[in-house]
């Protein structure tokens, strides 16, 4: 029988006194969108805490859309944090959505958000307080149609047997069409075995039982994902594209929150995608082809959406902002309009060879907060490696402006283990951020040198399906840590602050990044030893994980570590961005020769496959430079 659609705050209402933060659970937002008439219903979830999930954009632009078509509703849902998920265990209350405090269970289609892999715990946390089996083929006429999407769905495979559909690509048009689908299928009465083949004919929806894993070609160890016989599926998934950027709406967000959150600030996307090619990069590959917004319809969105929620901050945001062709003229417009509010514009992502000085003093007008840029490599070796395409000469330009311009704190971000490195690699990275401090202190005037800060923040290399360095293995954590140790030894300045990224998480996130339908038991396994929040570092426990994979006679150190041949069929490609294998071959290859590929906007097509094979194209607004 199926769960009531029913308000029951009541229940929840009496925790509130007993938990942190109790204003993550309750509803009513200022500009909240809330539809209980409606004749279907969705609710959307993110795999975090609240504060954590509302700013998130994705989520924000499917609710609107959702709740702007005839018919359709969609309430939002968070993963309660340990204190209140216990708590609602010991009192038997389900996961309840916000707006309506209704058993997500109630809902027609529940779906979760895919941000990235350390949050796949948490999918089984939010399915078991609501009450839903775990895995799809467990799941029954009377329950609802899960389904997922985002941007770490690109390898499905570890996820699959807990859903029944997974969205490929961009979901503003695909959920509404999805969603609008379903409740015709629902309405018929068709049953769900016929329903989940129904929806697999929606653009960019891939239904994992629908396929099924074999190892009959050379592939990797995790097996190759194909058709099941009988089943009239595309053999290749191929990920939804919103072709006219252009018009959708600039301003997605539309609740105030009560409490403070992540990034609270106006967020506007001013343009998707990126075609910069770094090899290591799964969202450059993935959100191709780029596409800008006009300069008129980012400033009216700024100043429209300051208008109707009253932030003191804004957020350009994009894979990389800088590149917009029209950036520097929105900044200054922006400036000008703004310039009496004390309210700040900030550009998240910086390219140091686009940042001059006159991006410098656009950036931000008067209010200078922190710069961030990422070379991402020490040398200009590996750079070329990872095909950065930047150099230490556009290193120091950028820097220099910055500080000349009045910036006071800059965060270089850098990546450890990547294919090809060596020590020397690593002195470099403790090399470049000397020298940034040196260049501070030559221009800062000598009273204001007390307000200079120089950090570098250190990821571990993790290949990602989808790019050219898919088939390259994780550096062993041991290795990680000896080469952390060597960074921290090589910064001979102590004013340079040092963050490295904790190398036991890195290796959970290879194995789940690279692995197949058989990591879904181990995910599984350490849920059930109490693992959720995998991206808090004070709830992430490796020996967990260690024993998960110990009952499953699995090793996490070989699975992250092992090459791929580049012959074999690997877990993934059943789904696809667009980007084809052989400019993946041909782009690892060039890898190998340290030779660079050129950023198809501002040069010729360098034939990555993703126009022709979507029919979309790169639109720009402006000529880059």
């Amino acid at each position: 029988m199926r769960v009531p659609y029913e308000n029951r705050f009541h229940e929840l209402e009496p925790l509130l006194a007993r938990v942190e933060k109790p204003t993550r659970y309750i509803d009513h937002e200022w500009g909240a969108l809330y539809k209980p008439e409606a004749e279907h219903r969705c609710v959307l979830i993110y795999p975090d805490v609240y504060e954590v999930g509302l700013p998130n954009q994705g989520i924000a632009i499917l609710y609107r859309n959702l709740n702007e078509a005839p018919g359709l509703s969609c309430e939002r849902g968070y993963i309660p944090w340990v204190d209140m998920a216990d708590e609602m265990r010991a009192a038997g209350i389900p996961l309840l959505s916000l707006e309506g405090a209704a058993p997500i269970a109630s809902f027609d289609v529940v779906g979760f958000h895919v941000p990235h892999e350390m949050a796949c715990t948490n999918y089984l946390e939010g399915l078991d307080l609501a009450g839903i089996p775990l895995h799809a083929a467990d799941r029954g006429e009377d329950d609802p149609i899960v389904i997922c999407g985002g941007p770490s769905v690109y390898n499905p495979e570890p996820l699959a047997p807990f859903f029944d559909c997974m969205m490929i690509g961009e979901g503003e048009e695909q959920i509404v069409e999805f969603c609008q689908r379903h409740r015709e299928l629902r309405d018929a009465g068709v049953p769900r075995a016929e329903m989940l083949r129904e929806l697999s004919k929606v653009g960019g929806v891939y239904v994992p039982s629908l396929y099924e894993v074999r190892h009959d070609e050379p592939c990797s160890p995790h097996g190759y994902t194909v058709p099941r016989e009988g089943e009239e599926v595309a053999p290749v998934v191929y990920k939804r594209v919103v072709k006219d950027f252009g018009a959708t709406n600039p301003v997605p967000q539309a609740v105030v929150p009560y409490m403070q959150i992540v990034q609270d600030r106006l967020c506007v996307e001013v343009l998707r995608g990126c075609a910069r090619g770094c090899r290591f990069c799964q969202a450059g590959m993935t959100y191709r082809p780029v596409r800008e917004r006009s300069a008129d319809q980012v400033v009216s969105a700024v100043t429209g959406g300051l208008a109707h929620m009253g932030y003191d901050e804004v957020s350009l945001n994009s894979l990389s902002t800088t590149d917009h062709s029209k950036c520097a003229e929105m900044l200054n417009r922006l400036n000008k309009r703004l310039g009496d509010t004390g309210i700040s514009i900030s550009v998240p992502s910086q390219r140091l060879d686009s940042f001059g000085v006159d991006m410098a003093a656009a950036v931000a007008g008067e209010k200078k907060g922190g710069l961030t840029f990422a070379p991402e490599a020490g040398s200009q070796r590996m750079r070329d490696i990872i095909n950065k395409n930047v150099t230490e000469e556009d290193l120091e330009r950028a820097t220099r402006a910055a500080f000349e311009a009045g910036w006071r704190r800059v965060k270089l971000y850098f990546m450890m283990g990547l294919p090809g490195e060596t020590d020397e690699d690593i002195v470099a990275i403790a090399e470049l951020a000397d020298h940034t401090l040196e260049i501070a202190r030559e221009v800062v005037p000598k009273e204001q040198r007390g307000g200079i800060s120089v950090s570098i923040s250190v990821s571990v290399f993790i290949p990602k399906a989808h790019t050219p360095f898919q088939w390259c293995p994780q550096l062993d954590d041991a290795e990680v840590k000896r080469r952390q140790q060597l960074l921290f030894h090589s910064v001979k300045n102590r004013a340079v602050r040092i963050h490295c990224h904790d190398a036991a998480t890195s290796l959970v996130e290879a194995v789940m990044s690279r692995g197949g339908r058989d990591i879904a038991p181990l995910i599984e396994g350490a849920w059930r030893r109490g693992q959720r929040f995998d991206a808090w570092t004070e709830q992430f426990e490796l020996s967990r994980w260690e024993e998960a994979a110990a009952e499953l006679g699995m090793d996490l150190r070989a699975l992250a570590q092992e090459s791929f041949e580049l012959d074999w069929r690997l877990p993934w490609e059943h789904v696809s961005p667009g980007v084809s294998r052989g400019f993946l071959l041909r782009e690892y290859r060039r890898s190998l020769e340290g030779v660079t590929t050129p950023d198809c906007t501002r040069e010729s097509c360098t034939g990555c496959g993703v126009c022709p094979t979507l029919k979309a194209d790169n639109v720009l607004v402006g000529e880059r430079a």
